[in-house]
C-alpha cells in the first residue's frame, strides 16, 4: 500500500508537469501540422459533407443512449477503471456544444481538450481523430450545429480513484497524444490513402480492433490484431486476419452486415455497419476494403470447413435442435446469413461473442436481415454453456469446456 501511494504521488507530480506541456499542446492544436484538406473529395456544402462525415465517424453510435435523443449523449461505456458516459453533441448552449467555437470543437475532437482546458478521457477516440483534416472537422461541427438542441446534462462518470482525477490525463497525453492534422503517405496511391483515412482517423477501427496496454493506450505494434472491447471480441482485421475474405465479400459485409461463408455482424460491429460503413459511398467503401486487404495477396484463401467433433445426443445438441435449427439449418432454403460455417464466432475457443449472443441476442437493425433473440430467460447459465460448447464443436471443430460461470460472466 505504501509503495502504491508513492507511485500515485509520483504520477501526480508528473501530471502537473505534463499539464503545462499538454495545455501548450492544446493551444498548438489549432495550428495543423498537416494538410487542411483530407483525402475525401470536397463536395457539397459544409452541412451536406458534415452529415456524411459524421456518419463515417460514427458519432451517433457513441453519443446516443439507448432510447435517448440522437447525439444527446449519456451512453455508458464500461472500462477497466470505471464507467464513462458520452457527452451531448447537440447545439444546446448549457449542456451541449452550442457555445463552442470552431477552435474549441477542433481541440476537443482531435486533442481531447474541451473548453476551459478540461481533459477528455480516451474513451473518446481523439488519438484517432487527431488525424482528421481541419476542413472535415469544420464540416462535422456545421452539421452538428444544425441539429435540434437537446437540453440534457451530462451523466456523471463513475471512475475509481485515482482515475477520476482528470489532471492525470495531462501525463497520459504527453505519452500518447499524436500531432493533429491529416498526413498523407506519399509512398502510397490516392485510393490507399483514402482507405487509410476512413479506417484510421474517421472510422477509428483500431479503437476496438487493437489491444491496449495497462494505461489504456492502443499498442501500435499490434494494430488491428484483435482485442476484447466492451466484452465483445473484435477480431483481427489485418491482411492476415482477413485472409479468407474476398474484396466482394468484405464489401458486402460492410454494406449489409453479412456475407456468404463469413457469418453476420453482431454486437458493436452490427451497430458500426448500420450507422457507419453502410452509409459510405461505394467509392469510399471500396477504398476502405482495398486498404484493409492490402498485403493479403492476390486472392482470398477459402477458410476450411471445420470437422465437427460435436457429441450428438448431448444436452447442447438437444437445445440446438429445439431452439436454433429454425434459422441455422442446412438445405436449399437456408438463409446464408445464418450459416455458421466459416463464422469467426464459432472459431473462438473462448466463445466470447457466442456466449454474449446467447445471453443478450443480436438485436434488430434497420435494413439488416439478421436478428437473434436472447436466451437468457429461456435457458440457465449451465444450459447456455452446454449449447455454446455444442455449437463450437459442431461448426468450429473445437473442444471447448465452457462452464456456467463463463455463461454468467457474459451477462443477461
Amino acid at each position: 500500500m505504501r509503495n502504491l501511494k508513492k507511485l500515485l504521488l509520483v504520477l501526480l507530480v508528473l501530471a502537473v508537469a505534463g499539464l503545462i506541456a499538454v495545455r501548450h499542446h492544446g493551444q498548438q492544436a489549432r495550428t495543423d501540422t498537416g494538410a487542411a484538406e483530407g483525402p475525401l473529395p470536397l463536395t457539397g456544402t459544409d452541412l451536406e459533407r458534415g452529415r456524411y462525415l459524421t456518419a463515417a465517424a460514427n458519432c451517433l453510435g457513441c453519443h446516443t443512449a439507448p432510447g435517448g435523443e440522437d447525439f444527446a449523449g449519456g451512453r455508458a461505456f464500461e472500462l477497466p477503471f470505471g464507467t464513462l458516459y458520452s457527452g451531448n453533441l447537440t447545439p444546446d448552449d448549457d449542456t451541449g456544444i452550442g457555445h463552442w467555437s470552431e477552435d474549441d470543437f477542433a481541440d476537443a475532437v482531435r486533442a481531447g481538450i474541451a473548453p476551459g482546458g478540461r481533459h477528455l478521457y480516451p474513451a473518446h477516440p481523439y488519438t484517432s481523430y487527431a488525424g482528421l483534416a481541419r476542413d472535415d472537422v469544420r464540416a462535422i461541427r456545421a452539421y452538428l450545429m444544425s441539429l435540434p438542441a437537446v437540453h440534457q446534462a451530462a451523466t456523471p462518470n463513475a471512475l475509481a480513484w485515482p482515475f477520476s482525477q482528470r489532471a492525470l490525463m495531462a501525463l497520459w497525453n504527453t505519452l500518447y497524444q499524436p500531432p493533429v492534422g491529416y498526413h498523407a503517405d506519399a509512398t502510397r496511391d490516392a485510393v490507399w490513402n483514402r482507405g487509410a483515412y476512413l479506417a484510421g482517423a474517421l472510422g477509428h477501427c483500431g479503437e476496438c480492433h487493437t489491444p491496449r496496454n495497462a494505461l489504456y493506450a492502443l499498442t501500435s505494434a499490434h494494430a488491428h490484431q484483435g482485442a476484447v472491447t466492451q466484452g465483445w471480441n473484435a477480431y483481427a482485421i489485418t491482411a492476415e486476419g482477413l485472409g479468407s475474405w474476398s474484396a466482394a465479400a468484405l464489401s458486402q459485409y460492410l454494406s449489409l452486415g453479412h456475407a456468404p461463408g463469413h457469418g453476420a455482424a453482431v454486437g458493436p460491429m452490427k451497430e458500426v455497419v448500420m450507422q457507419n460503413t453502410a452509409q459510405l459511398s461505394e467509392a469510399d467503401r471500396q477504398a476502405l476494403v482495398a486498404y484493409l486487404l492490402d498485403g493479403r495477396g492476390e486472392a482470398a484463401v477459402a477458410a476450411p470447413v471445420a470437422q465437427s467433433v460435436a457429441e450428438e445426443g448431448s444436452t447442447g445438441a438437444g437445445l440446438y435442435a429445439g431452439a436454433c435449427t429454425g434459422c441455422h439449418h442446412s438445405g436449399p432454403a437456408a438463409p446464408y446469413y445464418a450459416d455458421l460455417n466459416g463464422a469467426s464466432t464459432v472459431r473462438d475457443p473462448a466463445g466470447t461473442n457466442l456466449l454474449r449472443l446467447l445471453a443478450q441476442g443480436s438485436g434488430h437493425g434497420e435494413g439488416m436481415a439478421v436478428a437473434m433473440p436472447s436466451f437468457a430467460a429461456a435457458y440457465s447459465d449451465a444450459e447456455r454453456a452446454a449449447l455454446a460448447n455444442y455449437v463450437l464443436a459442431r461448426f468450429g471443430g473445437l473442444r471447448p469446456a465452457l462452464t456456467a460461470k463463463d455463461a454468467k460472466a457474459a451477462g443477461p
